[in-house]
């Protein structure tokens, strides 16, 4: 790398954008959200997710997210629209830039624990994603993820273990 050439691993001003992967993980009417622990955006609520893995594919990447994350398995029914997400700083330049690939998957058991990468969790209906702080475009890809379970014609996860709590 040449001296002030941009760091292509470099998180913060990232000389390329970053391939992310997250999950939604949807149990009857509810939907499992984590507060994020770092920045950007720390204290925002979101999917569990984080960046792909060299030769990982992108529903490997979430289910792995979801465990280092909350500890929970999951079923992915499939992927969603990508999300796009570019902070920039005063200047207008690209502060952050990431590109992250959600997936929708069933609750399969168990309860979330907040990791090292969350503040904390909670089980929220689409109605009450909408009053919270989140990422942006979140609300779109939880319709999304809910129409593509209803689309299956099973909601396997409100099956599984009853009523979920926030």
């Amino acid at each position: 790398m040449t001296a002030g050439a941009p760091d292509s691993d470099s998180r913060l001003f990232p000389a390329r954008p970053f391939v992310g992967a997250s999950i939604a993980v949807i149990r009857g009417d509810r939907v499992l959200l984590a507060a994020r622990a770092n920045e950007p955006m720390r204290g925002v609520w979101t999917l569990p997710g984080g960046l792909v893995e060299a030769g990982e594919s992108l529903a490997a990447a979430a289910l792995r997210e979801l465990s280092e994350e909350v500890g929970l398995p999951a079923e992915v029914i499939g992927v969603l629209s990508p999300t796009e997400i570019i902070v920039r700083d005063e200047a207008g330049r690209a502060r952050h830039h990431y590109v992250v690939h959600p997936h929708a998957a069933l609750w399969r058991g168990g309860e979330p624990v907040a990791g090292p990468e969350a503040l904390g969790t909670r089980w929220a209906t689409l109605a009450e994603v909408a009053t919270l702080p989140t990422t942006p475009g979140l609300v779109d890809t939880l319709r999304e993820a809910f129409a593509r379970v209803a689309a299956q014609g099973t909601d396997r996860a409100a099956t599984t273990g009853g009523e979920a709590t926030a």
